[in-house]
Formats: C-alpha cells, structure tokens, sequence
C-alpha cells in the first residue's frame, strides 16, 4: 500500500499512538508491547495493541464513515450480546478502541468445516434489526446514513449523473448501452421502490457488508463488527452481501437450496411482523432494490479517496450497477 496514505504518515502515527495511551492510562491498562498495524486500506486502518488485559483494537476511517464509533458505541449499550465491547471513542475524527473480539467466522467455518454457524448468525441479526427499527432517530442522529426508500430514486438519478464515476466507455467502466439501460431503468426502479415501500416492513439499520469476515466468534457468541458500511435503510438489502459471499464461499448457486434455508433462516423473525407470504415478496424485491443501495455505499466512498485510489478502486460502482441490472432483467 503506497506511503501516501494518511495512516501511514508519521504525524498521523504519532497522534494515533499518543491517544492510544492516553485512553489505557484512563482504563489502567498498560502497554505489553509495540503497537502494530495489521490491516492498511484507503478507507480505514486496523492498529493491534498487546496490553495486559488482552489485545485491543484501534480504528480509524475516512469522514464518509466517521459514525462507525459513535454507532458501534450504542450497539454496544444496546446490544452487548453481539457487538464488540468498545472502550473509547473520538467522534469527532472517527477514532476508536475495542476489545478484542475473538476469531473471524470465516476462520472458524474454514477450520471446522461447521456452515451451520449461519443458521445462528442470521436469525440472531435479524433480530438486532427489528430492534433497531425503533432507534431510526438515535440512528439518523449520529450520521448514519439515510438510504430509506423514500430517498433512493432521486439517489440513484444523481448517481447516474455523476459519469466519471460511472467511468463510462473506459475499461471495467459501464459500457454506453449498459448507461442508456440504467437510465431506462429510473422509472422502473422508483416503482420498485414504491412496492417495497407497500409492504409496511419496518427500516432499520442495514450493516451493508455482512459477511464472514466482518463477523466473529468468542466465547460461544457472534460479534457483529465493522459498521462503516452501514445505513438506515430497509433491513433486507444487508442480505444482498451475505448471500453472495456464501455462495462464493460455499461454492453454491446463488438461488441453490442451501442459500434458501439460509434465507428461510434469516426471515423468520420477520414474519412477527409482517406474514411470512408478505415478507418472501419484499425480501425477492429487495434483493434487486439493495444492489443499488451498495452502489451508493461504494459511490460515498470512493468520493472521500484521493488518487490513485479512485482509480484503483473505482471499478465497485459499475461492476455493482451491473448486478443492478442483472438482478432487473426482465423487469422493464
């Protein structure tokens, strides 16, 4: 990863560092050994602290995702059964400290060879989500981002607009007949909106990438981790995400018996609030609707970069619009 980041500057290391110690005097935890930086990206930076309490974590992330520490902060009071255990935050530059929250899922399915983890995991964040559909305030008010159906289609307008993201004619950018498809789409899409709004099913807060390495497991419990993706939106989208990365790493079809189980598992709670008939027709509409909120989620992102970084990893737009119109097909 090149120097130029800002995580890797001196002065920014030493600042990290100097409030690092400064919240372990206030905890009294002492130091054990050199702080480390185990994961680098654009975006956001991991430091490993070895104290003698265990290893804490430190996080930082760019503005765009700065309400990671004040939201994972309310998980914690809220939910402390599935969210990290954090320690101490700075909201202001989207800086915290968490305890350490045991091993990866992917790990410990890859290790153990045990898929039924998700049979858990699903119906346990689901249910995270129907409890935070009363928090849309709290949520809203700390920066969460608002992807409600009620904004999307002027989003996804705007979005179409911006075409040096949609990096239109250049290479892993949308071809000019994929753009006239996606502006032909607009119509279409705010109608989708409209009938997944019909459903009355609750919005909540949706994580965005929940997946197996976003997820951990300690002490006989899951911890639900690395919100910087996440947004006030409706709660099914999250599943765009899960269901595509299982399938990669279960090597399954996409609509394969196993990924409906999984998805039998993650509606469950839901059918407390709506009938379960209801809630299969908004889950298969939100699965197309949701391909847009990641785009949007990506877009944010990648706006906050500087070069090369845009470059490099401005391919998520288009290649997320194209699974917009591949999950549209036949629709128009």
């Amino acid at each position: 990863m090149p120097s130029s980041l800002t995580w890797t500057q001196p002065h920014w290391l030493q600042h990290a560092h100097g409030w690092i110690l400064v919240q372990l005097r206030q905890l009294n935890v002492s130091l054990r050994g050199p702080i480390e930086q185990p994961h680098i990206y654009p975006w956001a930076t991991v430091l490993r602290v070895s104290t003698d309490r265990g290893d804490l974590f430190f996080k930082a992330s760019l503005p765009v995702l700065a309400h990671e520490p004040a939201l994972t902060e309310m998980l914690a009071r809220w939910r402390p059964d599935c969210t990290a255990d954090v320690l101490a935050t700075d909201r202001d530059r989207g800086w915290m400290l968490t305890r350490d929250a045991g091993a990866k899922l992917r790990d410990v399915i890859a290790s153990s060879g045990d898929r039924s983890h998700w049979m858990r995991v699903l119906p346990l964040y689901a249910e995270l989500q129907i409890q935070m559909g009363e928090r849309l305030a709290d949520l809203l008010a700390v920066g969460v981002p608002d992807h409600r159906l009620g904004t999307l289609p002027r989003r996804y307008e705007n979005l179409l607009g911006d075409r040096q993201a949609l990096r239109i004619g250049l290479d892993e950018g949308l071809s000019p007949g994929e753009y006239e498809r996606l502006l032909n789409h607009a119509l279409r899409f705010a109608e989708l909106c409209r009938s997944l709004e019909e459903f009355d099913i609750p919005e909540s807060l949706q994580h965005d990438d929940f997946h197996s390495g976003n997820i951990f497991v300690q002490d006989g419990r899951y911890v639900f981790f690395d919100w910087g993706d996440s947004c006030v939106a409706h709660p099914f989208f999250s599943m765009v995400v899960t269901f595509r990365v299982i399938a990669h790493e279960f090597g399954v079809e996409a609509g394969g018996p196993e990924i409906v189980r999984l998805r039998d598992a993650y509606i469950e709670p839901w059918t407390r609030v709506r009938s379960r008939s209801t809630v299969l027709e908004a889950f298969a509409i939100a699965q197309q609707v949701g391909t847009v909120c990641r785009v949007l989620t990506w877009h944010g992102v990648i706006s906050g970069l500087e070069e090369p970084f845009r470059s490099e990893y401005g391919e998520a737009v288009p290649r997320w619009l194209r699974a917009f119109l591949s999950a549209a097909s036949g629709q128009v």
